[in-house]
Order: structure tokens, then C-alpha cells, then sequence
């Protein structure tokens, strides 16, 4: 079997949940479970001012975009570009392109499970990228986005900074 990728939908603006509805209505009627196997209109939380108070609302981060997990094949391909509100994939012509893993990180989808060695509370040292060789305390783990998030000292201040998995270790 081949293999299933991340593909963006482009979608009417305003219709991303129906789309997304619609989508998983067609996989459940036509037993596509197996061919397409996640439908996702990626939100985040947002702080809006109203009234004077501050309120955490969800927002669509890509409006009039769809992401979907499948096997790319002519069935699948007709089932998502056929389907009520698309405009069509994301990609030059009629060929779809998936997602590669750098864009994807930034949108919180987990494509494998990483295991590490430091938890909340740990110090850690950074090996590479710009703050190679700093040192700081890890302050929150995010799996999803595979990061971890360190205090470093800045202009003599405390600064939360976000770090890649890949570029840490746990101090000894």
C-alpha cells in the first residue's frame, strides 16, 4: 500500500468545517477509511479584547484551506477535488504536492514519536543552531511541535526561548 502524506485542500472561505464534514461523510459511505485517514482544519487560540475583557477564542490559522492525511490515488483524488465547496489541491496544475516534514512542524502534526531525555524542570544544554552552547532550563515540552522552551539570559534578562528536540541535551 502506498504511502499517506499531508495534502492542503483550497476551499471556499467560510466553508473549511463544512468541507471537512463533508469529506468524512463521503470516507464513511464509500469505506475510504483506509485511503484517507485524517481531515483537519487546523485552528489556534487567539486573545481577543471585547468589552474590555480578555477572551481566548479559536481561530482558523489558514482560511479557505483544508489539510488531509491520504493515500494520493485516482478514488481518493475524486473524492476530495469532487466534493461540495473545494476549488481544488494545493500544487502546480492538477497534481496535488504533499507536505514536506519542515512545513508541517509549525502546524503542531506529529509525524513521528520522538522520546527524550529531559523533562520540566531540567537543565539543558543547546548543541546547535544560533544559541549552540547556551544553557537554560526547560520551562515547557511541546510533542507536538517537537520543541522545548528554555529561559536564557538576554541583555541581562530573563527570555523564554522555543529550541528544536534535535538541538538539545540534557546537561549531566
Amino acid at each position: 500500500m502506498a504511502e499517506a502524506n499531508w495534502y492542503v485542500v483550497h476551499t471556499y472561505s467560510g466553508y473549511e468545517n463544512k468541507v471537512k464534514a463533508n469529506i468524512e461523510k463521503t470516507i464513511e459511505n464509500r469505506h475510504l477509511e483506509e485511503e484517507i485517514l485524517e481531515v483537519r482544519v487546523p485552528m489556534q487560540d487567539v486573545v481577543e479584547m471585547k468589552n474590555g475583557a480578555k477572551k481566548t477564542v479559536q481561530k482558523k490559522m489558514f482560511p479557505g484551506y483544508v489539510l488531509i492525511n491520504m493515500v494520493m490515488n485516482d478514488d481518493t483524488w475524486y473524492v476530495v477535488r469532487n466534493t461540495r465547496g473545494v476549488t481544488g489541491f494545493v500544487g502546480p496544475g492538477s497534481k496535488p504536492v504533499p507536505l514536506t516534514e519542515a512545513e508541517m512542524k509549525p502546524l503542531g502534526i506529529k509525524t513521528e514519536n520522538v522520546s527524550i531525555d529531559f523533562a520540566e524542570g531540567d537543565t539543558i544544554v543547546v548543541v546547535a543552531g544560533a544559541w549552540k552552547d547556551t544553557v537554560g532550563l526547560v520551562q515547557r515540552i511541546d510533542y507536538g511541535k517537537q520543541t522545548a522552551t528554555i529561559n536564557v539570559e538576554l541583555f541581562g534578562r530573563e527570555t523564554p526561548v522555543e529550541i528544536s528536540f534535535a538541538e538539545v541535551r540534557k546537561l549531566q
